[in-house]
Protein backbone atom coordinates (compact mmCIF):
# COMPACT_ATOMS: atom_id res chain seq x y z
CA UNK A 1 0.00 0.00 0.00
CA UNK A 2 1.45 2.96 -0.67
CA UNK A 3 2.35 5.76 1.29
CA UNK A 4 0.22 9.25 0.77
CA UNK A 5 0.11 12.74 2.35
CA UNK A 6 -3.18 11.30 4.38
CA UNK A 7 -1.10 8.60 5.46
CA UNK A 8 2.03 10.31 6.33
CA UNK A 9 -0.06 12.25 8.35
CA UNK A 10 -1.96 9.75 9.93
CA UNK A 11 0.75 7.88 11.21
CA UNK A 12 3.20 11.06 12.21
CA UNK A 13 3.53 10.72 16.42
CA UNK A 14 4.12 14.96 15.46
CA UNK A 15 0.30 15.35 14.43
CA UNK A 16 -1.43 15.45 17.32
CA UNK A 17 1.08 17.86 19.04
CA UNK A 18 1.05 19.80 16.15
CA UNK A 19 -2.83 19.79 16.28
CA UNK A 20 -2.86 20.58 20.13
CA UNK A 21 -1.29 23.64 19.16
CA UNK A 22 -3.12 24.06 16.49
CA UNK A 23 -6.52 23.98 18.81
CA UNK A 24 -4.77 26.32 21.43
CA UNK A 25 -4.30 29.16 19.31
CA UNK A 26 -7.82 28.53 17.67
CA UNK A 27 -9.33 28.97 20.80
CA UNK A 28 -6.81 31.95 21.73
CA UNK A 29 -8.21 33.67 18.34
CA UNK A 30 -11.69 33.00 19.39
CA UNK A 31 -11.55 34.73 22.57
CA UNK A 32 -10.40 32.33 25.47
CA UNK A 33 -8.41 35.24 27.47
CA UNK A 34 -10.66 37.81 27.07
CA UNK A 35 -13.68 35.97 27.65
CA UNK A 36 -12.19 33.87 30.09
CA UNK A 37 -14.12 30.30 28.60
CA UNK A 38 -11.23 27.96 31.00
CA UNK A 39 -13.85 25.76 32.20
CA UNK A 40 -14.91 24.88 28.82
CA UNK A 41 -11.28 24.77 27.55
CA UNK A 42 -10.96 22.28 30.17
CA UNK A 43 -13.67 20.43 29.42
CA UNK A 44 -12.47 20.03 25.86
CA UNK A 45 -8.83 19.08 27.10
CA UNK A 46 -10.62 15.99 28.59
CA UNK A 47 -12.58 15.01 26.23
CA UNK A 48 -9.52 15.26 23.47
CA UNK A 49 -7.72 13.17 26.62
CA UNK A 50 -10.63 10.27 26.80
CA UNK A 51 -10.53 10.40 22.70
CA UNK A 52 -6.64 9.26 22.74
CA UNK A 53 -7.34 6.94 25.71
CA UNK A 54 -10.89 5.69 23.83
CA UNK A 55 -8.62 4.89 20.51
CA UNK A 56 -5.58 3.66 22.99
CA UNK A 57 -7.36 1.02 24.97
CA UNK A 58 -9.81 -0.50 22.35
CA UNK A 59 -7.41 -0.40 19.20
CA UNK A 60 -10.10 1.52 17.14
CA UNK A 61 -7.37 1.68 14.23
CA UNK A 62 -5.16 -1.19 13.87
CA UNK A 63 -2.09 0.60 13.24
CA UNK A 64 -0.57 3.49 15.08
CA UNK A 65 -2.31 5.98 14.65
CA UNK A 66 -3.71 9.99 16.81
CA UNK A 67 -6.47 10.49 14.34
CA UNK A 68 -9.19 9.81 15.98
CA UNK A 69 -8.31 12.55 18.72
CA UNK A 70 -6.85 14.58 15.87
CA UNK A 71 -9.74 14.44 14.04
CA UNK A 72 -12.00 15.32 17.26
CA UNK A 73 -9.83 18.50 17.72
CA UNK A 74 -10.17 19.42 13.71
CA UNK A 75 -14.15 18.95 14.06
CA UNK A 76 -14.28 20.91 17.39
CA UNK A 77 -12.33 23.80 16.24
CA UNK A 78 -14.52 23.74 13.05
CA UNK A 79 -17.52 24.26 15.13
CA UNK A 80 -15.55 26.97 17.52
CA UNK A 81 -18.81 28.80 17.85
CA UNK A 82 -19.79 25.97 20.56
CA UNK A 83 -16.84 27.12 22.24
CA UNK A 84 -19.29 29.50 25.24
CA UNK A 85 -21.93 26.24 25.47
CA UNK A 86 -20.55 25.13 28.83
CA UNK A 87 -23.29 23.33 29.73
CA UNK A 88 -23.53 21.05 26.19
CA UNK A 89 -19.74 20.64 26.83
CA UNK A 90 -19.93 19.15 30.31
CA UNK A 91 -22.83 16.76 28.75
CA UNK A 92 -20.10 16.03 26.37
CA UNK A 93 -17.33 15.69 28.58
CA UNK A 94 -19.76 13.13 30.94
CA UNK A 95 -21.18 11.05 27.56
CA UNK A 96 -17.47 10.19 26.80
CA UNK A 97 -16.33 8.97 29.99
CA UNK A 98 -19.17 6.64 29.96
CA UNK A 99 -18.69 5.24 26.70
CA UNK A 100 -14.69 4.57 27.61
CA UNK A 101 -15.89 2.82 30.86
CA UNK A 102 -18.80 1.07 28.96
CA UNK A 103 -16.70 -0.37 26.37
CA UNK A 104 -14.52 -1.97 29.13
CA UNK A 105 -17.70 -4.25 30.11
CA UNK A 106 -17.62 -5.79 26.40
CA UNK A 107 -19.23 -8.98 26.44
CA UNK A 108 -19.49 -9.22 29.85
CA UNK A 109 -22.97 -9.64 31.39
CA UNK A 110 -22.21 -9.77 35.01
CA UNK A 111 -19.77 -6.03 34.64
CA UNK A 112 -22.64 -4.70 36.98
CA UNK A 113 -19.57 -2.16 38.49
CA UNK A 114 -18.04 -0.90 35.47
CA UNK A 115 -21.68 -0.43 34.09
CA UNK A 116 -22.71 1.45 37.07
CA UNK A 117 -20.00 3.43 36.60
CA UNK A 118 -20.83 4.28 32.97
CA UNK A 119 -24.67 4.87 33.63
CA UNK A 120 -23.31 7.06 36.72
CA UNK A 121 -21.54 9.48 34.12
CA UNK A 122 -24.37 9.54 31.55
CA UNK A 123 -26.60 10.37 34.87
CA UNK A 124 -24.43 13.60 34.91
CA UNK A 125 -24.78 14.00 31.78
CA UNK A 126 -28.57 13.95 31.69
CA UNK A 127 -27.84 16.75 34.83
CA UNK A 128 -26.28 18.62 32.59
CA UNK A 129 -28.59 18.25 29.81
CA UNK A 130 -31.75 17.01 30.66
CA UNK A 131 -33.10 15.87 27.46
CA UNK A 132 -30.09 13.06 27.04
CA UNK A 133 -33.03 10.62 28.97
CA UNK A 134 -34.27 10.58 24.95
CA UNK A 135 -31.15 8.78 24.51
CA UNK A 136 -31.88 6.15 27.33
CA UNK A 137 -33.60 3.08 25.15
CA UNK A 138 -30.79 3.55 22.47
CA UNK A 139 -28.27 2.91 25.16
CA UNK A 140 -29.62 -0.45 26.40
CA UNK A 141 -30.33 -1.29 22.85
CA UNK A 142 -26.68 -0.72 22.02
CA UNK A 143 -25.52 -2.50 25.49
CA UNK A 144 -27.42 -5.36 23.62
CA UNK A 145 -26.24 -5.20 19.88
CA UNK A 146 -22.77 -3.93 20.17
CA UNK A 147 -21.07 -4.08 23.56
CA UNK A 148 -22.87 -7.59 24.60
CA UNK A 149 -23.15 -6.91 28.15
CA UNK A 150 -26.89 -6.43 28.81
CA UNK A 151 -28.24 -8.62 31.35
CA UNK A 152 -30.98 -8.07 34.24
CA UNK A 153 -27.98 -7.48 36.56
CA UNK A 154 -26.24 -4.75 34.11
CA UNK A 155 -29.48 -3.06 33.36
CA UNK A 156 -30.29 -2.60 37.19
CA UNK A 157 -26.58 -1.60 37.90
CA UNK A 158 -27.55 0.95 35.01
CA UNK A 159 -30.56 2.57 36.36
CA UNK A 160 -28.96 2.89 39.95
CA UNK A 161 -26.13 4.22 38.28
CA UNK A 162 -28.43 6.52 36.46
CA UNK A 163 -30.27 7.61 39.89
CA UNK A 164 -27.11 8.05 42.19
CA UNK A 165 -25.73 11.44 40.95
CA UNK A 166 -29.51 12.60 41.64
CA UNK A 167 -29.76 11.04 45.02
CA UNK A 168 -26.70 13.18 46.31
CA UNK A 169 -28.49 15.95 44.42
CA UNK A 170 -31.87 15.28 46.34
CA UNK A 171 -29.41 15.66 49.62
CA UNK A 172 -28.00 19.07 48.63
CA UNK A 173 -31.79 19.79 47.68
CA UNK A 174 -33.00 18.96 50.81
CA UNK A 175 -30.20 20.92 52.76
CA UNK A 176 -31.33 24.10 50.94
CA UNK A 177 -34.80 23.49 51.30
CA UNK A 178 -35.75 24.17 47.71
CA UNK A 179 -37.33 21.11 45.90
CA UNK A 180 -38.12 23.38 42.62
CA UNK A 181 -34.92 22.95 40.86
CA UNK A 182 -35.60 19.03 40.07
CA UNK A 183 -38.83 19.90 39.07
CA UNK A 184 -37.73 22.74 36.36
CA UNK A 185 -35.25 20.16 35.46
CA UNK A 186 -37.78 17.16 34.19
CA UNK A 187 -40.53 19.63 33.08
CA UNK A 188 -37.96 20.52 30.37
CA UNK A 189 -38.28 16.94 28.96
CA UNK A 190 -42.31 18.44 27.97
CA UNK A 191 -40.98 21.34 26.10
CA UNK A 192 -41.29 20.82 21.95
CA UNK A 193 -41.24 22.80 19.36
CA UNK A 194 -41.22 22.55 15.81
CA UNK A 195 -39.89 19.17 13.97
CA UNK A 196 -37.64 20.69 10.99
CA UNK A 197 -38.31 24.19 12.11
CA UNK A 198 -34.69 25.02 10.83
CA UNK A 199 -35.07 29.00 10.89
CA UNK A 200 -33.38 29.19 13.93
CA UNK A 201 -30.29 27.89 12.66
CA UNK A 202 -27.92 30.36 11.04
CA UNK A 203 -25.95 29.64 7.19
CA UNK A 204 -22.65 28.32 8.77
CA UNK A 205 -24.43 26.57 11.25
CA UNK A 206 -26.14 24.24 8.32
CA UNK A 207 -22.99 24.16 6.33
CA UNK A 208 -20.65 23.22 9.27
CA UNK A 209 -23.32 20.87 9.99
CA UNK A 210 -23.21 19.48 6.53
CA UNK A 211 -19.59 19.01 7.00
CA UNK A 212 -19.88 16.58 9.86
CA UNK A 213 -22.56 15.14 8.06
CA UNK A 214 -20.57 14.41 4.71
CA UNK A 215 -17.61 13.03 6.98
CA UNK A 216 -19.78 11.00 9.00
CA UNK A 217 -21.18 9.34 5.74
CA UNK A 218 -17.91 8.94 4.70
CA UNK A 219 -16.57 7.18 7.20
CA UNK A 220 -19.65 5.41 8.12
CA UNK A 221 -19.46 3.27 4.69
CA UNK A 222 -16.28 2.99 4.91
CA UNK A 223 -16.48 1.20 7.71
CA UNK A 224 -19.36 -0.99 6.56
CA UNK A 225 -17.47 -1.73 3.48
CA UNK A 226 -13.77 -2.76 4.87
CA UNK A 227 -15.26 -4.75 8.57
CA UNK A 228 -14.37 -7.49 7.35
CA UNK A 229 -10.96 -6.22 8.19
CA UNK A 230 -11.38 -5.23 11.62
CA UNK A 231 -11.97 -7.22 14.73
CA UNK A 232 -15.66 -8.00 15.46
CA UNK A 233 -15.52 -5.97 18.79
CA UNK A 234 -13.76 -2.98 16.46
CA UNK A 235 -16.82 -3.70 14.40
CA UNK A 236 -19.67 -3.39 16.91
CA UNK A 237 -17.54 -0.24 18.58
CA UNK A 238 -18.04 1.35 15.39
CA UNK A 239 -21.33 0.46 15.07
CA UNK A 240 -22.14 1.97 18.59
CA UNK A 241 -20.77 5.28 17.17
CA UNK A 242 -22.39 5.38 13.76
CA UNK A 243 -26.10 4.67 15.24
CA UNK A 244 -25.09 7.85 17.62
CA UNK A 245 -24.39 9.83 15.28
CA UNK A 246 -27.62 9.02 13.38
CA UNK A 247 -29.81 9.26 16.21
CA UNK A 248 -28.26 12.67 17.29
CA UNK A 249 -29.01 14.02 13.75
CA UNK A 250 -32.08 12.89 13.58
CA UNK A 251 -32.92 14.61 17.15
CA UNK A 252 -31.36 17.50 16.35
CA UNK A 253 -33.83 17.53 12.91
CA UNK A 254 -36.97 16.80 15.00
CA UNK A 255 -35.54 19.16 17.83
CA UNK A 256 -33.64 21.97 15.96
CA UNK A 257 -33.26 24.03 19.50
CA UNK A 258 -30.47 21.21 20.88
CA UNK A 259 -28.75 22.21 17.76
CA UNK A 260 -25.24 22.60 19.90
CA UNK A 261 -26.03 19.66 21.89
CA UNK A 262 -26.48 17.33 19.04
CA UNK A 263 -23.63 18.76 17.00
CA UNK A 264 -21.04 18.54 20.00
CA UNK A 265 -22.67 14.28 20.39
CA UNK A 266 -22.64 14.15 16.31
CA UNK A 267 -18.90 15.51 16.53
CA UNK A 268 -17.74 12.81 18.94
CA UNK A 269 -19.12 10.40 17.41
CA UNK A 270 -18.14 11.29 13.48
CA UNK A 271 -14.15 11.68 14.76
CA UNK A 272 -13.57 7.94 14.94
CA UNK A 273 -15.40 6.99 11.65
CA UNK A 274 -13.28 9.50 9.50
CA UNK A 275 -10.37 8.68 11.43
CA UNK A 276 -10.89 5.28 10.35
CA UNK A 277 -11.11 5.75 6.47
CA UNK A 278 -7.96 8.34 6.73
CA UNK A 279 -5.65 6.21 8.04
CA UNK A 280 -6.82 2.72 7.32
CA UNK A 281 -7.02 3.90 2.99
CA UNK A 282 -4.27 5.35 0.67
CA UNK A 283 -5.42 5.53 -2.91
CA UNK A 284 -5.30 8.60 -5.14
CA UNK A 285 -9.25 8.85 -4.64
CA UNK A 286 -8.31 9.01 -0.79
CA UNK A 287 -5.65 10.95 -0.66
CA UNK A 288 -7.79 13.79 -2.94
CA UNK A 289 -10.74 13.68 -0.77
CA UNK A 290 -8.62 13.84 2.26
CA UNK A 291 -6.94 17.36 1.28
CA UNK A 292 -10.36 18.45 0.15
CA UNK A 293 -11.82 17.82 3.96
CA UNK A 294 -8.64 19.27 5.24
CA UNK A 295 -9.00 22.21 3.40
CA UNK A 296 -12.38 22.76 3.27
CA UNK A 297 -12.30 22.64 7.18
CA UNK A 298 -9.92 24.61 7.38
CA UNK A 299 -11.82 27.73 4.99
CA UNK A 300 -14.79 26.72 7.02
CA UNK A 301 -12.78 27.11 10.62
CA UNK A 302 -11.58 30.61 9.55
CA UNK A 303 -15.22 31.81 8.88
CA UNK A 304 -16.99 30.50 11.98
CA UNK A 305 -13.80 32.65 13.90
CA UNK A 306 -14.83 35.37 12.26
CA UNK A 307 -18.50 34.76 13.43
CA UNK A 308 -17.15 33.69 16.66
CA UNK A 309 -15.43 37.07 17.05
CA UNK A 310 -18.55 39.05 15.99
CA UNK A 311 -21.14 36.99 18.50
CA UNK A 312 -19.08 37.11 21.23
Amino acid sequence: MAKRLQNTIAESRFTLPAMLVYAFMIWLSCGLLSHHWWLQFGCYAIITYLMVELNTVNVLIRIFSRMVSVAFLTLSCCACFLFPSLRELAMLLFITAGVFMLFFSYQDKNSGGLTFYAFFFFGLATMAYVHLFFFLPMMWILMLTNVLSLSWRTWAASLIGLATPYWFGSLWLIYQGDATLYIDHFSALLEFEEPFNLAGWMPHQKVTLAIVVLQAIIGTVHCIRKSFLDKIRTRLFYGFFIWADLAALVFAFLQPQHYNAMMLIMIASTAPLIAHYFALTSTKFTNYVFMAITGSTFILTLVNIWITLSLY
